[in-house]
């Protein structure tokens, strides 16, 4: 009889330890508390998620991160063409220059910098322009022409500055909008949503991301080009000054 019992008791245990754990699993599968232990969902479709979760204001700051980004790409390539030593000072027109130089042929030169407009034709013809006026005249118009065509080519680098620091301010509100959404949750009566409040973060994360991605390589680019156009623009003016250093001897004929 005892025996019977104790065989009882221990059968009676083994399957309370062996339905324990499928009790526990059936749990962790059913309720989101255990979603530690299922698989993450992808990132793509999170991002979805908060593209499409984060309301009307998320969803506009979403386009206009998208926006700055496509417009640092086009300024990218944009300096890429501009900033280049054929684009600027191409050595088709200074060699022609030289040689008309050379010769003396002052209206020779001032054709070749009229059929390729370049910053350094545009700043040779000004001098060419007023060679009739002495030489200290065609310096003063040289500068005047040579300031002009570097603010227009520091101007077309100046908007990868505002590139650069646009995208930032756009994640930072992107990242406040998400921090207000997410507290409001919290602070709501009852349990919080936490599928909303994930996507109120998700938001505040990708938004700052998203910024950070399209500003960094929008600052190196500046800075890259910056620099190389500072040493075209050197060139060009040390180029433009030899080949002008004729004009010296040109008489200036009263009328």
């Amino acid at each position: 009889m005892k025996k019977s019992i104790l065989a009882s008791l221990l059968l009676a245990g083994l399957l309370c330890f062996t339905a324990a754990p499928a009790q526990a699993q059936d749990e962790i599968e059913t309720n989101p508390t255990y979603s530690q232990n299922q698989p993450p969902p992808k990132q793509d479709a999170v991002f979805v998620q908060v593209l499409f979760g984060s309301g009307f204001l998320g969803f506009f700051l979403w386009m206009a991160l998208f926006g700055c980004f496509g417009f640092f790409l086009y300024l990218a390539i944009d300096c890429g063409i501009l900033v280049r030593a054929d684009k600027i000072m191409p050595a088709g027109l200074v060699a022609n220059v030289e040689n008309a130089m050379k010769e003396g042929d002052v209206v020779k030169a001032l054709e070749f910098c009229k059929n390729e407009p370049t910053p350094m034709a545009n700043i040779l013809s000004a001098g060419f322009t007023h060679v009739e006026e002495g030489f200290d005249v065609i310096q003063e118009a040289i500068s005047a022409a040579s300031d002009l065509e570097i603010e227009r080519i520091m101007q077309r680098l100046a908007w990868l500055s505002v590139a650069a620091n646009i995208a930032p301010s756009l994640g930072l509100l992107g990242t406040v909008q998400g921090m207000i959404a997410a507290f409001a949750n919290l602070g709501a009566g009852g349990t919080p949503d936490q599928g909303a409040l994930a996507v109120n973060i998700s938001q505040a994360l990708w938004t700052t991301a998203g910024g950070l991605i399209t500003s960094i390589p929008a600052v190196l680019c500046f800075y890259f080009y910056r620099g190389k156009a500072n040493r075209l623009i050197l060139k060009m003016e040390a180029t433009t000054m030899e080949l002008i250093k004729d004009l010296r001897n040109v008489e200036v004929v009263a009328e």
